[in-house]
């Protein structure tokens, strides 16, 4: 199926990618569903508290973490906002 070639396509990537835990996984699938769920636009725009909702992540600190490290391990491209009244762009990458 069409929908989730975005998502095996990411576990062909991270298969040897050592850096690549099951909470990269969680977060990047839960990014995955809140795109599908918008028509699969890209970027897309999120509150933090919507994707950890769906990847069924408590801490903020894992998020960014999780986060920043897809981001410079080239998988996405997260531009964070500190203003709370604003969504933070995700850019999914390869799609």
């Amino acid at each position: 199926m069409k929908t989730t070639k975005p998502l095996s396509d990411f576990f062909t990537a991270v298969r040897h990618d050592y850096r690549i835990s099951v909470t990269h996984i969680g977060i990047y699938a839960a990014l995955l569903q809140f795109r599908a769920d918008k028509g699969f636009i890209n970027p897309i725009e999120a509150y933090r508290y919507e994707i950890m909702e769906i990847a069924k992540i408590s801490a903020p600190f894992t998020y960014h973490r999780c986060m920043q490290d897809l981001n410079n391990y080239g998988y996405l491209k997260y531009l964070p906002t500190k203003k709370r009244n604003q969504r933070s762009k995700i850019f999914f990458l390869n799609v």
